[in-house]
């Protein structure tokens, strides 16, 4: 009962999205499978650290990076923490707990020559195909959205008249973008094919399957990778990584960090100025190479 109360107050409450809710459940299952097999518990409502270390334990020894053992254990923390805020336990178990260390998680942008090369100079099929994945990957790079705002980004989001869309984020926060020239363009190439779809059974979506029901995250990714993969070698080639990718161009342009902070949709400046990495690498490059001293 308290596991279908703490998913009810993710999803109604904090307006979690169902992709992390999903996690979040998945990760207080996985500890409750654990407690009924090493310990024959049935109920995890009222257990001590030591047995939640067991279990962190356990998923070391199966060679589980830190980095998703901590995942797991902030659902856990926060299961938790719910549990003690409707008075059904005295303390909150993990109150005390430091996540495990991790590596720092490098993330690079692809350069302003690859987002051109993909965009403007690798070939895309003329159908209705070819310009929803071109303008997938140009929406996503000039707007900087994440993956899941633009699968479910709908007709009546996109105002080409006043060259604006509407985004709706995470905790159901919503935050208008404008759209380039370029963006405008592709979007009305694309409007005139999607109106020639023989079905259109998501109607109310903007991007959809052939067979007219809403594109789903995976293929997202997939377009990424394939057309990416054409003109760049690196490792890391996904949604994120473009929405990386929009901030770091911006930033290294002149863009304040407070205004590609309202872009992208964060709540605090701090989730932002990790980005700042690589728009400072990029003033360095130009000082080194621009400045008189610089050749001395």
């Amino acid at each position: 009962m308290s596991i279908d109360a703490f998913i009810n107050y993710l999803s109604l409450e904090k307006n979690f999205s169902e992709h992390t809710v999903t996690a979040y459940k998945k990760d207080i299952l996985s500890f409750i499978a654990f407690c009924k097999e090493e310990y024959n518990l049935d109920s995890i409502d009222k257990i001590d650290y030591a047995l939640i270390r067991s279990w962190i334990v356990s998923l070391v020894t199966l060679e589980i990076s830190n980095r998703s053992i901590n995942r797991k254990v902030a659902s856990l923390k926060a299961y938790y923490k719910f549990l003690h805020q409707i008075g059904k336990i005295d303390k909150n178990p993990l109150s005390n707990h430091k996540a495990l260390k991790t590596a720092k998680k490098v993330e690079v942008p692809f350069s302003k020559f690859e987002m051109e090369t993909v965009l403007n100079q690798i070939p895309y099929s003329d159908d209705y195909e070819g310009k929803r994945d071109k303008l997938i990957i140009e929406l996503l790079y000039t707007t900087g959205m994440r993956r899941a705002e633009l699968v479910n980004l709908k007709m009546t989001d996109v105002d080409l008249a006043s060259n604006l869309i509407k985004v709706l984020g995470k905790r159901k926060k919503q935050r208008i973008i404008p759209l380039l020239p370029s963006t405008k363009l592709m979007f009305n190439s694309f409007f005139n094919e999607r109106r020639e779809l023989a079905t259109r059974v998501d109607e109310q979506y903007v991007f959809l399957l052939k067979s007219g029901i809403k594109i789903y995250n995976n293929l997202v990714y997939r377009v990424i990778n394939k057309y990416l993969s054409k003109v760049s070698s690196k490792v890391k080639k996904s949604p994120h990584i473009l929405r990386h990718t929009f901030a770091t161009h911006l930033l290294a342009n002149g863009a304040d960090l407070n205004s590609v902070k309202e872009l992208l949709g964060h709540s605090s400046l701090a989730s932002t100025q990790v980005y700042t990495h690589n728009s400072i690498a990029e003033l360095k490059k130009v000082h080194s190479t621009s400045h008189p001293r610089s050749k001395k």
